[in-house]
């Protein structure tokens, strides 16, 4: 049976250790529990392997077993810390309940992940030790809090907020990009088509207007001299724009201060910028909501929230506050100079701060401003409807009128003559 030690507090406050003998660490917390002892630190002590089996680790490792697994979607992710939270809750022990989702899973990183950490927890290591070997599927924020669960013993609990957490980001996020995705489809497929009529509808136009060998209005002229580019590989011109575009954006977003400006430059477009600010928003305080209400402390939650951030300005804003804290200032004042949030955030945190219930006005706040992210892109989705129904209506009324006119012009000649 493994062994643990462990650090704890006694009835009267003092520090003590010691050791136990427990199949798990949950089952070494509970016993320690139970003798009035209320653990600060439990770890498993190293086992001595013989000659054997540390020949097969190294055989293991020279083979790449013990490589970190591949990145996996939220979705999986979020399945699997709900369904691990529900286990643990159960009662079942840390190694059964990541076998049991491991069976559950289909061939990929997510099962390699979680083999490969239930191996290490089997070996003595802390579960957060084995997540943290593989970044892409396990960030620094899981990791913390799962250790944060381990060491007070509420691991499923904890769980229990992550899961929450990993929802409510994954649906935050899906909401923005499922809002895009109609746009984005209409514009594409209206390209592919307006490009199609000028590639092969227009020549034929220009055929017939040829053998009347009359002269063309300046508009059909310029509709003919578009179609004669776009034929002669003015379509590659057209589709490589957007991919250079998104070629110079991650070239540009590759150093900081070029992150920090695109981001700067991003939160200042009219409707979509106040989409972006928001939702960052919304992600930090939920972020550093859910970090402080698992125990975290502050530094080291804004730390992980800094880390985290996808936006480089809320990234820069969360390392001032961090310097800040550190020198004794208070949440709020750094975050009120930054000017990234509404006033109405910074005076909540404020409240927060001085009732004692940060992590709960956090959590709030990012209600608040999640509600708000949906209605700004159900309110941006309705604008860009008429807009894109204006557009193509003038592009398919210039195609027609530079059509009609010479073909009115010819029908007038004709019934004259």
């Amino acid at each position: 049976m493994p062994i643990f030690t462990y650090e704890a507090m006694n009835s009267v406050g003092q520090a003590i250790k010691g050791q136990i003998d427990a199949p798990s660490k949950e089952e070494a917390i509970a016993k320690i529990r139970a003798k009035g002892e209320y653990p600060t630190k439990v770890k498993a002590k190293p086992v001595k392997k013989s000659a054997f089996s540390m020949g097969q680790s190294s055989n293991q490792a020279s083979s790449g077993q013990r490589r970190s697994a591949g990145k996996v979607s939220n979705k999986l992710l979020v399945q699997f810390t709900r369904q691990f939270a529900t286990l643990n809750d159960a009662g079942l022990p840390v190694v059964r309940s990541l076998r049991i989702l491991e069976e559950q899973q289909k061939p990929g990183s997510m099962k390699t992940a979680i083999r490969m950490v239930a191996e290490d927890v089997e070996e003595g290591k802390p579960l957060s030790e084995a997540m943290a070997v593989h970044p892409k599927v396990f960030d620094r924020l899981f990791c913390n809090m799962v250790h944060i669960g381990e060491t007070g013993g509420l691991l499923d609990q904890v769980l229990q907020q992550l899961a929450d957490f990993l929802e409510k980001s994954r649906a935050l996020r899906a909401r923005v990009i499922s809002a895009m995705i109609y746009p984005t489809a209409v514009i594409s497929f209206s390209v592919l088509i307006v490009m199609g009529i000028m590639w092969k509808v227009i020549p034929q136009f220009k055929v017939i207007f040829e053998d009347f060998g009359q002269d063309l209005p300046p508009v059909t002229t310029m509709l003919i001299n578009a179609s004669e580019w776009i034929a002669s590989g003015g379509w590659v011109v057209i589709i490589l724009i957007p991919v250079g575009l998104m070629f110079l954006i991650r070239l540009i977003k590759m150093s900081q201060q070029g992150r920090y400006a695109m981001d700067m430059m991003m939160m200042n477009v009219p409707v979509f910028g106040d989409i972006m600010q928001k939702s960052s928003v919304a992600r930090f305080t939920r972020t550093l909501g859910t970090l402080l209400g698992a125990g975290v402390p502050i530094l080291e939650a804004i730390n992980i929230t800094h880390a985290a951030a996808n936006n480089e300005v809320f990234s820069r804003a969360m390392k001032t506050v961090h310097d800040s804290i550190r020198e004794g200032e208070s949440f709020a004042a750094p975050l009120r100079q930054a000017k990234i949030v509404d006033p109405m955030v910074v005076n909540m945190i404020d409240v927060g701060e001085e009732t004692g219930k940060q992590d709960q006005m956090l959590e709030k706040i990012a209600d608040v401003y999640d509600e708000e992210v949906k209605n700004a892109v159900d309110g941006m989705v309705s604008l860009l409807e008429p807009i894109m129904v204006i557009v193509l209506g003038g592009i398919v009324g210039f195609i027609v009128i530079a059509l009609f006119l010479p073909m009115i012009a010819m029908i007038q000649n004709l019934s004259g003559g």
